[in-house]
């Protein structure tokens, strides 16, 4: 028995240095994963092809969608891009710090922008080792200490400003002393970390050749990404290469965002890519979704069959392109109908990191809900609140709740719809005494823990400029 057991030895050893090399060429799924979120601007519910585009082809986003799970019922915290920027980066709704209107450019102003009693996801997956980096629009504070650098972020490139130029050539100002007006600050130069640089590309192109770099940089331990294009926000602006692309169709705004749309989506396939040749897709969660709903009538977007638009308490507002891809979690070609919110996000990458936020999430790990561990609603609710037009909805279920305030004469109207039947939100239906009071009571219960917008927002610009006479002094950054 001896003798045999002496001759296995050798085969024993055999396997178990095989067994180990296989093991260091495939990461287990027990590894902390990578994240990245793939932030689209003001991009409309129809035009992604995974969605139902006709005109605009989007291979490399479809293959999130593709190769993972595509939301039907996809939203985010409000329908215009600050608020639901705070509420994506924090987990938590946004009204719980004051973040319920659009930040102005205030440089001088601390209070401009996302409180700094909240974490932001870079701040709590870096106590678990997660090296991270903010691309592109920022939007959630131009003081110098609610920049990225100092929200948890290790690496920035991009710009601080609601919006951007796309062409090089057009970024002018090479410090912010030069911003005299809201919307000069989008001819600055783009910053990489705190630092002005010239940039060659056109932005969307910039962006991803610097989310590349970072990932090859990076492929070896845990990293998260927030990869924020401007695309297809305004300004309409594509380049030759993309125009040519939709050269059968008229020039006009529907062309250039069609164009700008597809250079995002050539973006995507390449962040794709270079997660493939570092050997990390599998274990690297990738969400992509847009901030709110596509400007249909001013910018070219196209809703498709939802009501509404960007800055609309309407499905067409902030139901948005929403899908996640993660290998080692989520089978391919999965669809979730029942709702979910971009508060989700970090909850599910902090649930898989280890990591304890320290302040109470909003969000859900929706993982299990995706593969059917777990059954029912991800949500029981979700409510969303326009402060200034004391507008307000809940969505419960299938049945929607709206509360308008007629601007001109303080009429409230009320809107009842069942979206599972009715998504288009075209009839107003009548529902029991108690279903109302029950609709209305989950909003006052949310409202009471929410406070007021803690700053003036892009709709009080020139208020908020005649109260704060020393806007624009600053000095040089």
């Amino acid at each position: 028995m001896k003798r045999y057991y002496l001759l296995l030895l050798p085969l024993l050893a055999f396997v178990f240095t095989a067994y180990n090399k296989i093991d260091e060429d495939k990461k287990p799924s027990t590894e902390k994963p990578n994240v990245i979120v793939i932030l689209a601007d003001d991009l409309g519910y129809n035009d992604v092809s995974f969605n139902g585009s006709q005109e605009i082809p989007t291979p490399n986003i479809d293959k999130i969608a593709n190769e993972g799970a595509k939301f039907t019922n996809g939203y985010v915290t409000y329908s215009v891009c600050g608020p639901s920027r705070a509420g994506l980066i924090t987990g938590r709704y946004q009204d719980r710090f004051g973040s319920g209107r659009n930040p102005l450019w205030a440089p001088n102003d601390i209070s401009q922008g996302l409180s700094i009693d909240e974490e932001t996801m870079a701040t709590v997956l870096g106590r678990e080792g997660y090296k991270s980096m903010a691309v592109g629009k920022w939007h959630l504070g131009a003081h110098e200490a609610l920049r990225p650098l100092n929200r948890g972020f290790d690496e920035f490139y991009g710009f601080l400003t609601g919006g951007h130029n796309y062409f090089p050539e057009l970024l002018t100002l090479t410090d912010i002393s030069q911003v005299k007006s809201q919307f000069a600050a989008y001819k600055t130069k783009l910053l990489k970390n705190d630092k002005r640089v010239e940039e060659t590309e056109y932005i969307t192109d910039g962006l991803t050749r610097e989310t590349v770099r970072f990932i090859k940089d990076n492929a070896d331990d845990p990293f998260f990404i927030y990869l924020a294009y401007n695309a297809p926000h305004s300004p309409l602006q594509a380049t030759k290469k993309y125009l040519d692309r939709f050269s059968h169709m008229e020039e006009g705004k529907r062309k250039t965002y069609c164009a700008m749309v597809s250079a995002l989506d050539d973006g995507v396939g390449r962040v794709l890519d270079a997660l493939e040749e570092k050997g990390i897709a599998d274990n690297t969660i990738v969400v992509f979704l847009s901030d709110n709903g596509g400007h249909e009538g001013k910018w070219g977007a196209d809703n498709g069959i939802l009501k509404g638009e960007k800055g609309s308490i309407y499905e067409g507002g902030f139901r948005v392109p929403f899908a996640m891809r993660w290998p080692n979690k989520i089978q391919a070609n999965t669809v979730y109908e029942k709702p979910v919110s971009s508060l989700d996000i970090m909850a599910t990458a902090v649930e898989y990191a280890g990591a304890s936020p320290k302040n109470k999430l909003d969000g859900v790990d929706i993982v299990p809900y995706i593969t059917g561990k777990k059954k029912g609603l991800p949500h029981e609710s979700l409510r969303w609140r326009m402060f200034d037009s004391k507008t307000y909805a809940v969505r419960k279920g299938d049945m929607k709740y709206i509360h308008k305030t007629n601007k001109k004469n303080g009429k409230v109207m009320t809107y009842y719809y069942n979206l599972a039947k009715d998504i288009s939100e075209t009839s107003n239906l009548k529902v029991s005494k108690s279903e109302k009071e029950d609709l209305q009571e989950e909003y006052n219960a949310w409202e009471k823990q929410m406070i007021d917008p803690t700053y003036l927002g892009l709709g009080q610009d020139k208020k908020y400029t005649s109260e704060h006479p020393d806007r624009f002094n600053t000095e040089v950054y």
